[in-house]
């Protein structure tokens, strides 16, 4: 083996796509971190939205964020390259954030939109582009590694940037908090800019080939029936999935699918086992992610209504109340949209005035709790829970990285496809945690839970995450025929998508759904039955792998 493969010698590619990729999560967790409180927030300038419509617009949002990858990568392989097609996603997503800065509906939507179309392109090329720089046969022993490394940049970027979102928006307002985000995009294409040098080399289109199929026939047979499907979805009279756009969105995917089924039908003898086993992983992937969306619906919702955030005074520092401390009173304040929460009163000359009851933190409290008259009751942000999990991504992935590489030495470390079925059955025990959460106290409608419960919860699912998700971006680079790498990873990021769907979905039936051991029993179910799946198939898929890498 080559010394540079022995020493472990990384290219300086890595670091150069570590630093714009977590620069580049800085902003989308930041958003996507903020977004359901913004939409639903009644107090501080958000959109007042109900929760069903909040959970319904992030859903979409996620699915479609994760879905656009489908075309980037495609048109990436064939025309563009991956480089151009980074800095034109990248341009797009920040313009998205600066949008979320300006006032009003249209401008909101139209932002969403610049970010959904800007990740399609940025999202799967990136991850491609660093398969590209390893495969070399002295770097491919050090792909794996690679993309943990990868992973922790993302993982810092979120970790961080819930604190600069919660700073923001506490002491400058929604719009502040989102122009972060479109900051912290433009640091990253700078920086990318600046060494480009180090990766150019990995930016190596693939013209088609005989029997790809042309790309106007793709749009053809896949994106106007998926146009079709999806108006067709829309109309329809009455929702299957709870809302238009869930319909909307779940019909246009059937074209997609319908595509990829028909890559694996139609491909040669060596390239229809890639396909068929990612594709099996893709499925079974959707669970997963269901699970990893609920961290911005479900367990969104969770930490802002049923979680205890108070602060003590013990626990808050000197500038706390200024910088990373939301202010809530029980007096009454007027405000300009009904909603559920609000009661009509009038004014000394008669005229009806809309003014806030209680905050809705102070639903499920006890009264004996609530903030006396002229005081405030201090709490932590809800979308500081969010950075748990990326911080135990940093903590625990160099452990795991150790425990796998000692067992690899006494030749006991699970094989790739192995730690897929216990990532599915660990995030599945993720949602179990939550089950005993929502038990802890007599009524989540009467009582707050303790913090630590989400604290657990994430801990469980950081580790199913580290065996799992950058593997799953190196397993894809791995079994995908040459030419069809960037659209196969447009096909790990549409379980991605179909996922935050999914999760949209279970969040918007909140409110719908009384007792919550449900709502996180049934993802608890799906996740350990799609582990068992794995297993069941685990020698023909570990085969697989063996015959297109010559390792498990």
């Amino acid at each position: 083996m080559n010394q540079v493969a022995k020493t472990g010698k990384h290219p300086k590619g890595l670091m150069v796509l570590f630093f714009t990729e977590m620069w580049e999560r800085f902003g989308y967790y930041l958003m996507v971190g903020i977004l359901f409180l913004y939409l639903t927030d009644t107090t501080t300038g958000g959109k007042e939205f109900s929760r069903g419509m909040g959970a319904d617009v992030v859903g979409s949002f996620i699915a479609l964020v994760y879905l656009t990858p489908f075309i980037g990568g495609l048109i990436a392989d064939r025309y563009l390259g991956y480089l151009k097609s980074i800095f034109i996603g990248g341009t797009l997503m920040a313009a998205g954030y600066f949008g979320l800065a300006i006032p009003g509906d249209t401008a909101m939507y139209v932002s969403l939109g610049l970010i959904i179309v800007g990740n399609g392109f940025f999202k799967p090329n990136i991850s491609v582009l660093l398969g590209n720089l390893y495969n070399k046969e002295e770097l491919k022993p050090l792909k794996d590694n690679a993309y943990n490394i990868f992973y922790m940049g993302i993982n810092i970027g979120a970790l961080v940037c819930n604190f600069v979102a919660a700073y923001l928006r506490n002491n400058y307002g929604w719009g502040y908090a989102f122009a972060a985000a479109g900051v912290g995009l433009v640091i990253g294409l700078i920086w990318l800019a600046l060494q480009v040098k180090h990766v150019k080399e990995a930016d190596v289109k693939k013209p088609m080939q005989a029997g790809d199929m042309p790309i106007s026939k793709i749009f053809g047979s896949v994106f106007l029936p998926m146009i079709v499907f999806g108006i067709v979805g829309w109309i329809i009279p009455g929702n299957i999935m709870n809302s238009d756009s869930n319909d909307a969105f779940i019909f246009a995917c059937i074209p997609v699918i319908y595509f990829y089924v028909n890559l694996w039908r139609k491909g040669n003898a060596e390239d229809k086992k890639g396909i068929g086993a990612l594709l099996f992983i893709f499925t079974v992937s959707i669970i997963f992610w269901t699970i990893y969306n609920q961290n911005s619906t479900g367990l969104t919702i969770w930490a802002e209504t049923h979680t205890d955030r108070q602060i003590s005074s013990v626990l808050e520092g000197p500038a706390s109340s200024v910088d990373m401390v939301q202010r809530i009173t029980s007096e009454p304040r007027e405000v300009g949209q009904v909603d559920e929460y609000l009661r009509a009163v009038t004014d000394s000359a008669g005229n009806p005035v809309k003014v806030m009851g209680p905050d809705p933190y102070l639903n499920n409290l006890q009264k004996d709790k609530w903030p006396a008259a002229g005081q405030e009751l201090k709490l932590m942000n809800a979308e500081l829970y969010q950075s748990i999990n990326p911080f135990f991504i940093v903590i625990l992935t160099p452990i795991l990285i150790g425990i796998f590489a000692f067992l690899r030495k006494r030749g006991k470390e699970p094989s790739t496809m192995s730690k897929f079925g216990y990532a599915l059955i660990i995030s599945g025990l993720s949602a179990l945690v939550m089950v005993f959460a929502v038990m802890s106290v007599p009524s989540i409608y009467l009582y707050k839970t303790a913090g630590i419960w989400l604290v657990m919860t994430y801990f469980v699912f950081t580790i199913s995450e580290i065996c799992l998700s950058p593997i799953g971006l190196s397993l894809v680079s791995k079994l995908a025929p040459p030419r069809l790498t960037a659209l196969m990873m447009g096909g790990w990021f549409l379980s991605t998508s179909l996922g935050g769907k999914v999760a949209g979905v279970m969040a918007s039936f909140w409110d719908k759904i009384p007792d919550k051991k449900m709502f996180f029993g049934i993802i608890t179910i799906a996740a350990i039955l799609g582990g068992f799946w794995i297993f069941s198939k685990i020698k023909s898929l570990n085969q697989i792998v063996k015959e297109k890498t010559g390792s498990v």
